[in-house]
């Protein structure tokens, strides 16, 4: 019966061994693979980011260039196709744009003026699509100048942007704020798709604090364009090769493959006053062959591991024993059976090499009424003091015990008398003064007895505790509060006068 009892407790601990490193295994699989795909999403935010900021940055120089044509414009009021074709030519070279233009802003009055200076109508866009000209309107923004590097149709000049369903709502914004504003994804005039940014021009030096007064002092506007192709190649420019990009306007793609959500990582691209999305996927995902492979080699591991555990457990367990067998477990002081040990083997090393040494017993005096008034975990405090005070007299080479009570002792390896004599008397002054400034404790002292060894032929366990305890009794009998030698060299006065223990008459 034990036996069998014994094969299955091993059967189900070695059991829930194996599940325990096959569950470690594959627990670690799988957070390795979490995190390489977190890593991976870092990784894939980060180019899109990247390639965001490199996109934006390019619009956002165009758009500042925007706002130094609108500063000439301004500044000149009227000018003509040469000048505006150099203004034009170095919006064109360095930036983003495709294309530019300048839309003048004309009041009715003033229609006819306009169409004799530059030579063509002001032009709108019928129901079928067709370019017409404007009926009387009280205010057009027509197509004045336009510049553009590769134009695939003929713009149309003296078009009424204004009467453009789709740009005239970003136009008038545009006036009425006195900020850039960027159209959606739409068909540019000059070819392709793209995006429109108007910036609004103010005659020189007229205030412009209120919407009203904007209006009022409006003179035309500096547009630019951008076309999408162009966008989505600069902020790929910055991603690694195979990495795909696509652009997406309201939930919409506009440009680029069709990423799926879940695969792609989005950054935001923002163009004066409106923003879309940069969508990017890199096709370096990590796959599950790297987890799979780790889950493999981490049974093998785990298996080690376990082992290794397992030792350290009962190596620990052991020491554990060891210690709680040998240390007193409320002061934390070597106990009874380990001093006897430390002592027996000080006895035998004091003798080999012929060094002297002494044993201390210590009991305290009066500690009885300390149980007896104020309970026992009060005089378990003390008891907790008075090692304390032991620990702080005497140094890591000693052996400090408690041996029951409120009985302690100490071993001096290498000390000659004096030197133990010195210990003993600076151990009860300190005892002294610490219960002393205790607030309720009834006085405690302590009876040290010394009991020199080594010095002469070789002494027992037993023979040196007899001594030490029978010294100990006598300076209890000679009043307390004292230290006692063994056979005492001095008669107990001297020794305690020399020790500075004498009590006042």
């Amino acid at each position: 019966m034990a036996d069998n009892k014994t094969m299955r407790l091993r059967f189900w601990f070695g059991f829930g061994l194996v599940a325990a490193i096959a569950i470690g295994s594959i627990t670690l699989a799988l957070v390795v693979h979490a995190r390489e795909s977190d890593n991976f999403e870092k990784t894939q935010r980060g180019e899109a980011t990247r390639a965001a900021h490199q996109a934006e940055a390019l619009a956002a120089l165009s758009v500042g260039q925007l706002a130094s044509a609108a500063a000439f414009y301004r500044a000149e009021g009227h000018f003509n196709q040469h000048e505006f074709n150099v203004i034009a030519d170095s919006l064109l070279k360095p930036g983003a744009l495709t294309a530019t233009a300048f839309v003048g802003s004309v009041p009715l009055a003033a229609r006819a003026r306009f169409e004799r200076s530059h030579g063509f109508p002001i032009l709108e866009r019928g129901p079928l699509g067709e370019l017409r000209r404007a009926t009387s309107r009280p205010h057009y923004y027509p197509l004045t100048f336009i510049a553009a590097s590769g134009l695939t149709v003929q713009p149309p000049l003296g078009y009424d942007v204004g009467s453009d369903a789709l740009r005239g709502a970003y136009l008038l914004r545009a006036r009425n704020t006195g900020k850039p504003a960027a159209t959606p994804i739409m068909r540019l005039p000059v070819g392709g798709t793209g995006i429109n940014v108007f910036r609004p021009v103010y005659r020189d030096g007229a205030p412009i604090r209120t919407a009203a007064e904007r209006r009022t002092a409006l003179i035309g506007f500096a547009a630019g364009a951008f076309h999408v192709p162009e966008l989505t190649h600069a902020a790929t420019a910055a991603l690694p090769d195979g990495v795909e990009a696509s652009l997406v306007e309201r939930g919409q793609r506009v440009s680029g493959p069709t990423l799926l959500r879940d695969e792609s990582a989005t950054a935001p691209i923002r163009i004066a006053d409106r923003t879309w999305l940069l969508a990017v996927r890199d096709p370096s995902r990590p796959g599950v062959d790297l987890a799979v492979m780790i889950a493999l080699v981490g049974l093998s591991v785990a298996a080690l591991l376990a082992a290794l555990v397992l030792i350290w457990s009962r190596n620990e367990r052991t020491q554990e024993l060891k210690r709680q067998a040998s240390q007193d477990s409320l002061t934390g002081l070597k106990n009874r059976r380990r001093f006897e040990e430390d002592l027996r083997a000080e006895l035998a090393r004091s003798h080999r090499y012929e060094v002297t040494g002494a044993l201390l017993m210590l009991d305290l005096d009066h500690f009885k009424q300390v149980n007896d008034t104020l309970g026992h975990p009060a005089g378990d405090r003390v008891i907790a003091d008075i090692a304390t005070v032991l620990r702080g007299r005497t140094r890591e080479t000693d052996v400090l015990a408690r041996l029951g009570g409120d009985e302690f002792a100490i071993v001096l390896p290498r000390c000659d008398l004096d030197e133990a004599q010195d210990v003993a008397a600076e151990i009860a002054t300190a005892i002294r003064e610490r219960m002393r400034a205790e607030k309720d404790i009834p006085p405690i002292t302590a009876s040290i007895g010394i009991a020199p060894f080594g010095t002469g032929h070789r002494l027992s366990y037993e023979t040196v505790l007899g001594r030490a305890d029978a010294a100990m009794y006598e300076a209890k009998d000679a009043g307390r509060d004292s230290v006692r030698i063994f056979g005492g060299r001095e008669d107990g006065a001297a020794v305690e006068a020399r020790l500075g223990l004498a009590k006042p008459t």
